[in-house]
């Protein structure tokens, strides 16, 4: 039986909101009687009560629609701050500590209004579900992200300008169903009873995918570098908190865990609010939020992040860089165990092996993923020109390469015609981190499916099929592709070419 959600997460039209606070406004503010109005100075202290409620009120009203306003980068908002208006009231005005003491009960009683008037809405929009990657997505969709100029990251910053100074809260950390758990904006002279207030800069993340895979988890995390990159990297997180779907997640991938260590100089703290009483909001001092992975980055700016994580990636696990270009070719034998792995891996190591035995200078090394720290992996690819290796995640290090390197992929049968865009993936960041994607070969060999080949559930069984062999095709392949790195490195070192400096390190 379906669970009704909470009472605070019950859509309420603005102009009920707008509506409800004219009513308090209205009921607060009597008009005074004729007699009392021509005894008063314009000045008088109770006067200025009544302005700083009208503009309060007006506050309040505006700070419920802004949460559905686009925001307008050529307006000027003001720093609001109930204590700034409260001292410019006192300063303007003679008053007598009673006086003073009626100022303090109303600026109190405001602030409990800002606080009842903060508005939180489902981390996961269900209206969008349908298009849940589409515009400013599923998660906080009342919100609008922005970037600093065009081809650059695209983000949300709290406080800024953009959110009228106001703070990013959150409430509930369920991590079956987004839609339970809760955002909203808030002041921070007026954040709701009993919020906590977290100090420091948060990275909060939107993965629509996994946090466990290093592919998808990277994805998601890369972002946040490009972000400290643009601030000279000056600014690291006090904590990460991670979403998928809406839905908190506790931890990412040892991988990803140890590049966010090495890229931003500490481990990366996961918060799950596990200190934080049940039902209650927590806000952030400072908060960065990302949800559209690497959209609207430029290929330039893309290079530059993945320079800067294989700078650091290096340094962390003290791999010294040197120039080695002109003197050896590193060939590398990329293995997985189980789905996608090679029918007959000892082959495929003899065929590389003999085409690499040709070329002066060239090493063959071979690995498996499974079984490599994160700097055994990151010391790996530092010595390797030529990335041998089955569609994978295991194949995302090849950023950890020297740019320039050669990446060649090997798929089971059937991924062609049934994977869609996502078979692609590596292709892509061989593009974005500077490297060459040599093509991929296509198993046309394989299990047969019970439907047609181009039947969408038979990818349910071409998903983790074995690669078998074509050793015509594969000794060729590797022939080229070692002339032409062989040429392309006797280019570069004649050049002086060099891609190991950090950017902002």
């Amino acid at each position: 039986m379906a669970k009704a959600p909470p009472p605070e997460l019950v859509e309420r039209s603005p102009m009920a909101i707008a509506a409800s606070s004219k009513v308090a406004h209205d009921h607060h503010h009597q008009r005074p009687s004729s007699t009392n109005s021509m005894s008063s100075s314009f000045f008088s202290p109770k006067l200025s009560i009544y302005i700083l409620s009208a503009c309060v009120a007006l506050f309040v009203v505006f700070h419920i629609q802004s949460l559905q306003t686009p925001p307008d980068s050529t307006s000027s908002l003001p720093s609001w701050s109930l204590n700034n208006i409260m001292q410019r009231v006192v300063n303007n005005t003679t008053t007598t500590a009673e006086e003073e003491n009626n100022y303090t009960d109303t600026l109190n009683s405001l602030r409990d209004r800002l606080r009842q008037s903060v508005t939180f809405l489902p981390l996961k929009d269900l209206r969008y579900a349908h298009a849940a990657l589409v515009g400013h997505t599923w998660f906080m969709s009342s919100m609008y992200d922005s970037s600093d100029q065009e081809g650059e990251v695209q983000y949300q910053h709290f406080p800024s300008h953009s959110s009228s100074n106001r703070l990013l809260c959150l409430k509930g950390r369920d991590s079956h169903d987004g839609s339970w758990n809760s955002y909203a904006l808030a002041w921070p002279d007026a954040l709701p009873h009993n919020a906590t207030l977290m100090a420091g800069l948060s990275f909060i993340s939107y993965n629509h995918y996994d946090y466990d895979n290093i592919w998808h988890g990277l994805s998601a995390l890369m972002p946040f570098v490009a972000w400290h990159k643009k601030h000279s990297c000056a600014n690291s997180p006090e904590r990460w908190i991670l979403y998928h779907w809406g839905e908190i997640r506790s931890g990412m991938a040892l991988w990803l865990t140890s590049l966010m260590e090495a890229t931003f100089g500490g481990p990366p703290l996961v918060e799950v609010f596990d200190g934080v009483e049940e039902g209650t909001t927590v806000c952030f001092e400072k908060a960065v939020v990302m949800r559209h992975n690497e959209g609207g980055m430029s290929r330039d700016q893309r290079m530059e992040v993945y320079d800067l994580m294989r700078c650091k990636a290096r340094a962390y696990c003290k791999v010294i860089s040197s120039d080695r270009r002109s003197k050896k070719i590193g060939m590398t034998l990329f293995m997985r165990t189980g789905p996608r792995s090679f029918q007959n891996e000892s082959a495929v190591v003899g065929i590389f092996e003999k085409e690499c035995a040709k070329v002066h200078g060239c090493r063959l090394m071979v690995a498996h993923s499974n079984n490599l720290t994160f700097c055994d992996q990151v010391k790996l690819m530092s010595r390797t020109d030529i990335l041998i290796s089955p569609h994978g995640a295991q194949l995302t290090n090849m950023f950890l390469m020297d740019r320039n390197s050669s990446v060649m992929e090997f798929f089971p049968k059937g991924w062609l015609k049934l994977a869609g865009v996502g078979q692609f993936v590596y292709h892509w960041i061989a593009s974005w981190s500077g490297m060459r994607h040599q093509g991929a070969w296509r198993d046309p060999n394989g299990e047969i499916c019970q439907y047609s080949e181009d039947d969408r559930r038979c990818m349910s069984l071409y998903k983790n099929g074995k690669i078998g062999i074509n050793e015509t095709y594969f000794s060729e392949w590797g022939r080229i592709t070692l002339n032409q790195v062989k040429r392309r490195n006797m280019e570069e070192a004649g050049k002086g070419v060099n891609f190991t400096g950090c950017i902002c390190g």
